[in-house]
C-alpha cells in the first residue's frame, strides 16, 4: 500500500536516529520540493533515512558537468535525475523543424556522458509521454513528430543503462500508464508553480525510485509462498478432484488462474524461489501438479512443497529453516482471509498481500505492489529453483546421520577457487547485494564496481564455487582482500551464500585465505565486522576462527597472526 503524500511528510518527524543514513543528490528541470519530501518519507517507511542534497531550480546540467559543483562536493551513493518531458517538449519546440528528429539523439549523448562521469549510482527518470497530436496518429511514421522522439529517447535510455552499469531507469512512464496522464498531470498546478508531478501521484514516483535504492542495498524480496485451493487454481482439489479445478485458457474464472499461474513461472524463471504451504494431504495436494493439463506450474518449479494439516506459520518457519532465508524477503499469497492473518500476527516480517476477492483481480493488484524489484540479474538464476530443491534433499538425509563429520564427508564437497573474471563478475556482484546475513561489512558492489576492483593491484580477490553429490550450488562465497601494506591484509568484503552454512565453507575459506597470505609474505589479516540489523549472526564469526579483538576507534576489527594460523579442519577439497 502507498502512502499518500500527506502521511509521508509526516514521517519526517519521526525519530531516525537508529536508522541507517544514505547519502543521495535530487536533480530536477522543474521544482522538487514536494518530491524531496516525498523521498526522505518514504525511504523512513523502508527503514532508513536520507541525507539529500536538492539541487537548486533546473541546475543539472551545471551540478552534473561540473567536477567542482556543490553536487560532488558532496558525493552522494546515489544521483536521482529528473528531468521533465514537459521542459524536454520546450527544447522539441525550440529546435529549427530540420533539427527537430535530433532531440533524442542529443538527450542520450548528455545521459551517457553523466553515467560516464559519475562514481555514484545514477538514477535516471525516464519519459511520460504528451501527445501534442501535431501529427495525430502519424506521429508513429515521422521522426519529426514529439511522440516518436519521446518514444525513442525511453528506448535509448534503456539500452544505455545495459550498457552503463551504475545508471538504473525509475520507470515513471509505466507510472503514468498506469494512472493516467489526467491523475499524474494537473496543468493549472504547473502553470503556477512549475511543478509537473501531481501530489497522487509523487508517492508512487518516489517508491519507485526506493524500490530500486533498496534492492541496491539488499532489501529486496526472495521467495514466493503459495497456497493451492481457490489461489493457484480455482476449486478445492480435496473435494471436487484434480479432474475439476478451474484452469484453462478458455473463457471463464480459471483463465485468471492460468494467467497467474505463467505470472508464477516468469518469476521462477528470473530467480525467485517458489515454494508451495497448503493445508491439505501432500498426495492430493500434488496431483494436479502431476495429472491436471492445463498446469503450467510443474512440481520442478517448485523449490519447497509443504502440505499439511499443521498451522501455516509454522510451515512457513519450516519452509525458512530448509531455504535458510530471512522471513522479509517472503511473500506469502492466499486467498483466505483468516490464514493471512495467522501468517501476519505470527510472521510480522512476512509480507502478505491482501488479495482480492475476485481472482480475476489477482494479477493487476499484485503488478501494482511491484514485489519483487531487482538491482541484478544474472543467467544463474534460473537455476536456483533446483539448488533450493537440492538443499532440501541434504536436509532430509542428514536426519539419517548421528555425527555431523560423517555427513559432511558423505557429501564429497568440491569448490572451485578463482580470481573474478568476466564469467563470474555478474554472479559477484548480485552476491554482494543479496547477501545480508553472512556478510561481514555488507558493502554492495555493482558489476563496474567489481571490473573496477580486479584490475586495481591493491586488492586481490576469490570467488568460491561448491559442489557435492547432490549438485551443483554454483558460486557462493566472495572475499575481498585489500593490501594495507608489506604485512598486513585487510578483509574488505567476505559474504557467502547462507545456504551453504555449517558446511565448512568458512574453513575451507580462510585456510585459502591464509595460504595466499604465507605465499605473498603477509604477516597479519586484519578483519571487522560492522553491525547491520541482519547480520548478527556473524558478530562472533573472526573470534570463533581464532582472530583477536583489536578495536580500534570504534570499529570492531580482529586480527590473525599468519605464522601461528593452524589449518581449519574441514570436508572440502578443492577442484
Amino acid at each position: 500500500m502507498i502512502s499518500n503524500f500527506s502521511t509521508l511528510q509526516k514521517n519526517l518527524k519521526k525519530d531516525t536516529s537508529l536508522m541507517p543514513t544514505i547519502k543521495a543528490a535530487l536533480l530536477g528541470d522543474t521544482a522538487t520540493q514536494f518530491l524531496a519530501t516525498a523521498l526522505k518519507g518514504t525511504a523512513i517507511e523502508r527503514g532508513f533515512n536520507i541525507d539529500l542534497f536538492e539541487a537548486d531550480y533546473n541546475q543539472v546540467e551545471r551540478q552534473l558537468l561540473d567536477p567542482d559543483s556543490d553536487l560532488y562536493t558532496f558525493d552522494p551513493e546515489y544521483i536521482i535525475v529528473f528531468q521533465s518531458t514537459h521542459k524536454l517538449l520546450s527544447a522539441f519546440n525550440n529546435l529549427p523543424p530540420e533539427q527537430q528528429h535530433t532531440l533524442a539523439d542529443e538527450r542520450i549523448e548528455f545521459v551517457k556522458t553523466i553515467a560516464a562521469m559519475v562514481k555514484s549510482r545514477l538514477i535516471y527518470f525516464n519519459y511520460p509521454e504528451i501527445d501534442d497530436t501535431v501529427f495525430g496518429n502519424y506521429a508513429n511514421k515521422t521522426e519529426r513528430s514529439f511522440t516518436y522522439q519521446v518514444r525513442k529517447l525511453n528506448l535509448m535510455l534503456m539500452e544505455c543503462s545495459v550498457a552503463n552499469t551504475n545508471l538504473f531507469i525509475n520507470d515513471i512512464a509505466s507510472i503514468q500508464n498506469k494512472m493516467g496522464r489526467d491523475a499524474m498531470f494537473h496543468p493549472a498546478v504547473y502553470i503556477g508553480s512549475e511543478m509537473v508531478l501531481s501530489l497522487d501521484a509523487i508517492p508512487y514516483v518516489t517508491a519507485s525510485a526506493l524500490d530500486v535504492i533498496s534492492a541496491l542495498h539488499g532489501k529486496f524480496k526472495k521467495c514466493l509462498i503459495l497456497d493451492l485451493d481457490n489461489t493457484l487454481w480455482g476449486g478445492v482439489v480435496g473435494d471436487d478432484g484434480y479432474e475439476k479445478l478451474e484452469l484453462g485458457h478458455e473463457l471463464g474464472i480459471g483463465k485468471a488462474f492460468t494467467e497467474f499461474q505463467q505470472w508464477v513461472l516468469k518469476l521462477k524463471n528470473r530467480g525467485i524461489i517458489i515454494a508451495v504451504c497448503s493445508k491439505n494431504n501432500e498426495e492430493t495436494a500434488k496431483e494436479p501438479f502431476l495429472k491436471h493439463p492445463e498446469m503450467v506450474l510443474k512440481l520442478d518449479d517448485i523449490a519447497v512443497f509443504i502440505a499439511n494439516w499443521e498451522n501455516k506459520a509454522d510451515n512457513i518457519r519450516r519452509i525458512q529453516s530448509i531455504l535458510n532465508i530471512g522471513y522479509d524477503s517472503m511473500v506469502f499469497l492466499d486467498d483466505n482471509p483468516f490464514e493471512r492473518n495467522i501468517v501476519r500476527e505470527n510472521l510480522p516480517e512476512v509480507m502478505v498481500p491482501e488479495l482480492p476477492e475476485d481472482p480475476a483481480e489477482y494479477l493487476e493488484y499484485l503488478y501494482s505492489l511491484n514485489l519483487f524489484e531487482t538491482a541484478a540479474f544474472s543467467n544463474a538464476d534460473a537455476e536456483r529453483t533446483r539448488q533450493y530443491q537440492v538443499d532440501a534433499e541434504r536436509v532430509a538425509t542428514q536426519i539419517n546421520f548421528t555425527n555431523e563429520a560423517d555427513f559432511l564427508k558423505s557429501l564429497n564437497m568440491k569448490s572451485e577457487v578463482r580470481p573474478f573474471n568476466s564469467f563470474n563478475t555478474p554472479r559477484v556482484s548480485q552476491l554482494s547485494q543479496r547477501s545480508n546475513q553472512f556478510n561481514l561489512r555488507t558493502i554492495r558492489y555493482t558489476v563496474a564496481d567489481i571490473e573496477k576492483l580486479s584490475r586495481d593491484p591493491r586488492f586481490q580477490n576469490f570467488s568460491f564455487t561448491l559442489t557435492d553429490k547432490f549438485g551443483d550450488n554454483g558460486l557462493i562465497c566472495v572475499v575481498i582482500l585489500e593490501k594495507k601494506d608489506k604485512k598486513t591484509l585487510f578483509i574488505d568484503t567476505w559474504l557467502m551464500s547462507c545456504r551453504i552454512l555449517k558446511r565448512g565453507m568458512e574453513h575451507f575459506t580462510l585456510n585459502t585465505i591464509v595460504d595466499y597470505a604465507k605465499r605473498d609474505g603477509f604477516e597479519n589479516i586484519v578483519g571487522e565486522y560492522i553491525p547491520t540489523a541482519k547480520n548478527s549472526m556473524v558478530q562472533d564469526h573472526y573470534s570463533r576462527l581464532g582472530f583477536v579483538p583489536s578495536n580500534e576507534n570504534g570499529r570492531h576489527l580482529f586480527v590473525l597472526d599468519v605464522a601461528d594460523y593452524q589449518k581449519k579442519e574441514c570436508y572440502i577439497t578443492t577442484v
